[in-house]
């Protein structure tokens, strides 16, 4: 397809810390106060494998997109790679799933804002959730429209918050999970009553949800526009961030379940709207059950102000290939931010934020984000030796592992992500269609390939 018109490009502000602290941003959130409460209710004990297993899945996505993204540092990652390695259909279907997978992650991170707020001030009023989430929308895109090295430092500040009370509640609940010893994590696969088949699916779906929480290194590759020497930056922060969030999910969730066992845990995470602060208060930690409970808070606006910054910057790329209204391409000059594609990013997770079913839109982004990542894998495996960091069977065993486990989330939602992808190509082939009637792309095209804006150079010399 063409690209509109378009003399702007995106401001390169990130270094390598800068990444990897928007990469945590979107990671430390949503995976360390919901998913790992809804694995512990799949699997029970369990989900401290799940999580190594998941880490290992976003390792090998992770080592793809940082080949991916160093060798065509563009906005737009996956949606980009399909374009340049594979095909338009599939370069636009790895952007429409990213959109739904991380749209509806970010309402998932506007609720839990909304019902981590009211719990922090102990307001018994669930009715202020919904409206809480909407002003958080706001209230992160506004930050988004101030520009990226704005964004980046208000990141930051969020993101070094929540490390912190994480950081003093895996201290306080080491010691009496020292003391349970192993009895809290016996038996290992829960529930008891699941025959060996249901166990294995249980877990599969456990792993599913996991993944998603380590999914946020892709904001890392959706913003390779903007990071300084993106050839060598974007691989080490990825792969610092992966390695970080790891163990922190891991010592999270171990001391968890060791202190207080599984079943209680579970309990927390479906009863309760902050499973850890009942779970360090439950030790007798108030203070630090008070501190987790407000790092839940600056959490829950760290995932959305990453992703609201993510989703903008893929919504850019298809407005320049008239994948979606050319208008989501314009970058407004003074903040290098583009306005119309972070409105329209708002517009999206404020509709999802309606569902007002964590549950659900987790599901949703599971089964979505996994397709996008098939794609990337299926990218990666293109690239010539020459540009690889790493052995092609590490793409071929992410591409394998996406593909298996997008259909082991709940029947109905994979049904409906499916419904979604079919909705996504009809939506294709009518851009397809509308683009012939548009102007040619310029040399000042970000998406132009290499190869016409030669020819369109040797035009004018003649």
């Amino acid at each position: 397809m063409a690209a509109p018109n378009s003399t702007s490009t995106l401001r390169r502000e990130i270094g390598i810390w800068g990444a990897m602290f928007l990469g945590l941003g979107s990671m430390a959130g949503t995976g360390v106060f919901v998913s790992l409460g809804l694995g512990a209710d799949l699997v029970g004990p369990a989900v401290l494998l799940a999580v190594t297993v998941a880490a290992l899945v976003a390792t090998c996505n992770g080592l793809s997109s940082a080949q991916l993204a160093a060798n065509h540092p563009v906005s737009g990652g996956t949606y980009e790679y399909g374009y340049r390695y594979l095909h338009p259909r599939l370069g636009f279907l790895a952007g429409w799933m990213f959109l739904i997978a991380k749209s509806a992650s970010a309402a998932t991170a506007a609720l839990g804002f909304g019902g981590y707020f009211l719990h922090f001030f102990k307001i018994e009023n669930n009715e202020w959730i919904l409206p809480l989430a909407i002003f958080a929308i706001f209230f992160m895109t506004v930050f988004v429209f101030w520009g990226i090295r704005q964004t980046k430092t208000v990141n930051t500040l969020i993101v070094s918050v929540t490390l912190l009370a994480l950081f003093l509640y895996i201290i306080v609940m080491f010691q009496p999970s020292l003391t349970a010893g192993t009895s809290n994590l016996s038996p290992f696969f829960a529930p008891e009553e699941l025959t060996w088949q249901g166990k294995i699916a249980a877990f599969l779906e456990a792993v599913a949800l996991m993944f998603v929480a380590y999914t946020g290194y892709g904001r890392i590759a959706t913003l390779g526009e903007e990071v300084h020497q993106p050839r060598t930056t974007i691989p080490k922060a990825i792969i610092l961030t992966l390695v970080v969030t790891w163990l922190l999910y891991s010592a999270v969730a171990a001391v968890s379940v060791a202190s207080s066992g599984s079943n209680q845990y579970a309990l927390a995470s479906i009863q309760a709207i902050a499973p850890l602060e009942v779970l360090a208060f439950e030790q007798g930690h108030p203070i630090i059950a008070r501190l987790v409970a407000f790092g839940a808070i600056t959490a829950m606006l760290g995932v959305l102000i990453n992703l609201i910054l993510g989703l903008s910057r893929v919504l850019l790329a298809m407005g320049r290939r008239q994948d979606m209204p050319r208008f989501l391409a314009t970058i407004e000059p003074t903040s290098g931010t583009p306005r119309w594609a972070t409105v329209v990013v708002a517009f999206l997770v404020g509709g999802l934020v309606l569902m007002q079913d964590i549950r659900a839109t987790w599901s949703l982004s599971a089964f979505a984000v996994l397709i996008y990542y098939s794609v990337t894998n299926l990218a990666a495996l293109r690239l010539k030796p020459k540009e690889r960091f790493f052995p092609a069977w590490i793409s071929l065993a992410g591409l394998i592992a996406c593909f298996i486990l997008a259909f082991w989330v709940d029947r109905t939602i994979w049904i409906s992500g499916l419904i979604w992808l079919a909705v996504g190509l009809l939506w294709f082939e009518i851009a397809s269609r509308m683009s012939k009637f548009s102007p040619p792309e310029t040399e000042m095209t970000p998406n132009a390939s290499p190869r016409k804006r030669q020819k369109r150079k040797q035009q004018r010399r003649r």
